[in-house]
């Protein structure tokens, strides 16, 4: 049963954890879907930013700059290296220009965040009937020719991408004469947009999806935890209740068999003729049926929890209400070795309690330290008046109880066991029926317990003027 449940607890995990990752990859794949459709519509809404007199006339002027000096650098009048050197600054001094453009088109879009532009020179090529001559190229390097603001390369969103082509005649002199040379020159492009916050605005739109995920998410753990932690429950119950057929058909076997012998005793001859063993064998049917009785009678009784339980209370000395308590308890277990340290609060305390559900009670922690108690039993009661509280302590030399015992100590059924054998027999209502008195009083009840250092059961009852 027990490998049963276990493996059914790591089923249900796993599918919990598979059921958690398939809803973060369909929280992911919602939130990829949001951004793209945020940065498609962006790009939609600013998409003919370029296609104005104004950008036209911009572009125009470091073209037709860049040209110049393309046609200096084939003339072999300038290097390569000073074409590029002398196309630098007019990038910068333009740039101011298409910075005010770009924020002013931007600006007259409405749009209800701020947007960083800018244009890239990806590489220039100038191709010569059949020889290409690549000027520039950014393939194995950072770009130095952009026009628009500067943000860092990993807030780039590729806006669109150009390739620019021109046929550009010039004259070119050879050997005293002058010749017609077409040059066919490729620019490539590259707009990239920056969405200030953009991540911000998406989770914005998302939060409603996040907010239902969460709680959904929080409801699938709570009740699988609530499912698991009931399964357990009914798990443990079903053990105790095992556990308490077990023992009471234990405990009612010996009464029943000691009854059937006396009983067929009662029919034999000698029995009848002798007034002695007729009287001895009625003595034991007595006896027996007493036990019985008493069996029944604590299973009924110690079974009632603190609400069922009715109590008339009368006010007691404290002081000699537990010296006759625990005189009777020694004379009860005096043909075994115990012994009994009592420390009365010195001071006088009236207490309001049912004389006879109390005595109960306290017999109750007082048998549990002799049944569990070591060949030479010790016990030290205490009592203590502490302000408005009277604390009743009971200590035992006894074999203690394990720390993850002691919280189910107070269980109905429950009896602490080594492995699957109870060392000592009972019905695990004692100490159940104890919290009940106690709690039935408005008291409270602990213990304090090590292996093999003893247990100390503490009961404190309030005051009342």
């Amino acid at each position: 049963m027990k490998q049963k449940v276990n493996t059914l607890i790591i089923t249900s995990i796993i599918a919990l954890i598979a059921l958690c990752g398939i809803q973060a990859y369909l929280v992911y794949n919602t939130y990829q879907l949001k951004k793209d459709a945020f940065i498609r519509e962006t790009k939609k809404a600013i998409s003919n930013i370029d296609n104005t007199k104004e950008m036209d006339s911009l572009a125009e002027t470091w073209y037709t700059y860049l040209s110049e000096n393309l046609v200096e650098y084939k003339k072999n009048n300038i290097l390569k290296k000073e074409a590029l050197n002398r196309f630098k600054p007019i990038t910068d001094s333009l740039n101011h220009l298409f910075v005010l453009y770009y924020k002013k088109e931007i600006a007259n879009r409405n749009l209800e965040y701020d947007i960083q532009y800018k244009k890239d020179i990806k590489s220039i090529v100038i191709y010569e009937e059949e020889e290409l001559d690549t000027i520039f190229s950014t393939i194995d390097g950072e770009n130095v020719y952009s026009f628009g603001e500067k943000f860092p390369k990993e807030d780039e969103v590729v806006m669109s991408k150009a390739r620019w082509f021109t046929d550009l005649d010039y004259e070119n002199e050879i050997n005293g004469g002058s010749i017609n040379v077409s040059l066919d020159i490729e620019v490539r492009t590259v707009d990239y947009i920056n969405i200030i916050g953009w991540k911000r605005i998406v989770f914005k739109q998302m939060a409603m999806l996040f907010v239902f995920s969460v709680l959904l998410f929080l409801f699938v753990v709570s009740l699988f935890f609530y499912s698991i932690r009931n399964l357990i429950r009914q798990k443990k119950l079903a053990d105790i209740k095992t556990d308490f057929i077990n023992n009471i058909t234990h405990e009612l076997k010996t009464p029943l068999a000691t009854l059937g012998i006396a009983s067929k005793s009662l029919r034999k001859e000698e029995i009848q003729n002798s007034s002695d063993a007729f009287a001895n064998t009625l003595d034991i049917l007595d006896r027996q049926n007493s036990r019985l009785q008493k069996l029944v009678d604590q299973v009924v009784t110690n079974s009632l929890g603190s609400e069922e339980i009715v109590i008339n209370k009368e006010e007691i000395l404290d002081d000699v209400y537990f010296q006759n308590v625990l005189k009777d308890f020694e004379l009860s277990v005096q043909n075994k070795n115990v012994s009994i340290v009592s420390k009365i609060e010195f001071r006088e305390v009236h207490l309001s309690i049912d004389k006879f559900m109390f005595t109960t009670a306290i017999l109750n922690v007082l048998d549990n330290a002799v049944k569990y108690g070591k060949e030479n039993t010790e016990i030290i009661f205490r009592t203590y008046l502490k302000d408005d509280q009277y604390e009743i302590s009971i200590h035992d030399n006894g074999i203690g109880i394990h720390e993850k015992e002691q919280r189910k100590i107070f269980e109905k059924f429950y009896r602490v066991s080594k492995g699957d054998v109870h060392d000592v027999k009972g019905l695990g209502l004692g100490l159940f029926y104890t919290s009940q008195i106690v709690k039935a009083h408005q008291g409270t009840i602990s213990l304090e317990s090590k292996p093999d250092l003893g247990t100390t059961f503490i009961i404190t009852l309030p005051i009342t003027e």
